[in-house]
């Protein structure tokens, strides 16, 4: 089954005569194991594609599915509960509790999911080894470097194996060795786990991590980006 599909998806911002279409008729299939760079320049729908795609937006038309299920079909309750289970976000800003230390802000993502404490806490620390943070993790946000935070991130959104991983310019405050370091990380967990990832940037340093490289401009995916065609998956409405 295929983790991530949308079907001829459009968003809309504002309402009335300041209404903007910020996506047209969009679609777009992501296979397990692929890592996805979706490029193009600010203000060309990245954000509101993964938006959507992980059901935090509700698109005007159109259809997303995740793991075979369609979104915005069912309760509100019942998309946040799939969306807490399949899908992992990594934002530019890694948006860590500062009250809490390193450890704690990855496992609460896991309890979030409906972990078990001891599953959630196995998972934690050999996402935090294989990150190169376990020594750290018992240190607050503040303690930590822009790189540090972001690899936290990371971990906080693999820890309950999710099967989507979207990331929304997780190198844009961060230099070039911490930017390749997360990137390799991002990349080398989420394939090893069996993800669709789907990373929306404009740093080309990231290229050589991508098995596809998907252009968007003014809400549209550029035909040379080679979108894969809608697949029909099952359970679908």
């Amino acid at each position: 089954m295929i983790p991530l599909v949308l079907e001829n998806v459009s968003k809309t911002r504002g309402r009335g005569a300041r209404a903007v279409e910020v996506l047209h008729g969009v679609s777009l299939a992501v296979e397990a194991g692929e890592f996805v760079l979706l490029e193009g320049p600010s203000g060309s729908g990245k954000t509101t594609l993964l938006a959507v795609a992980g059901g935090i937006l509700t698109p005007e038309s159109g259809r997303v599915f995740l793991e075979g299920h369609r979104l915005h079909g069912d309760s509100r309750a019942s998309d946040r509960g799939r969306r807490a289970k399949t899908v992992g976000f990594v934002f530019q800003r890694s948006n860590l509790l500062p009250q809490l230390n390193i450890q704690e802000n990855v496992l609460l993502m896991g309890r979030i999911a409906g972990m078990k404490g001891a599953d959630a806490s196995r998972e934690a620390e050999d996402l935090l080894r294989r990150l190169g943070l376990f020594e750290l993790r018992y240190r607050r946000p503040r303690e930590l470097s822009c790189g540090e935070e972001q690899r936290v991130a990371v971990a906080r959104a693999l820890i309950h194996r999710p099967r989507i991983v979207l990331a929304d310019e997780p190198t844009g405050n961060l230099d070039s060795q911490a930017g390749q370091a997360v990137a390799e990380s991002l990349a080398k967990l989420a394939g090893s786990r069996g993800s669709a990832v789907i990373v929306a940037t404009h740093d080309v340093r990231l290229a050589s991590f991508a098995s596809r490289r998907i252009k968007i401009e003014d809400g549209r995916i550029r035909p040379e980006g080679n979108p894969v065609s809608p697949a029909r998956p099952e359970g679908g409405r």
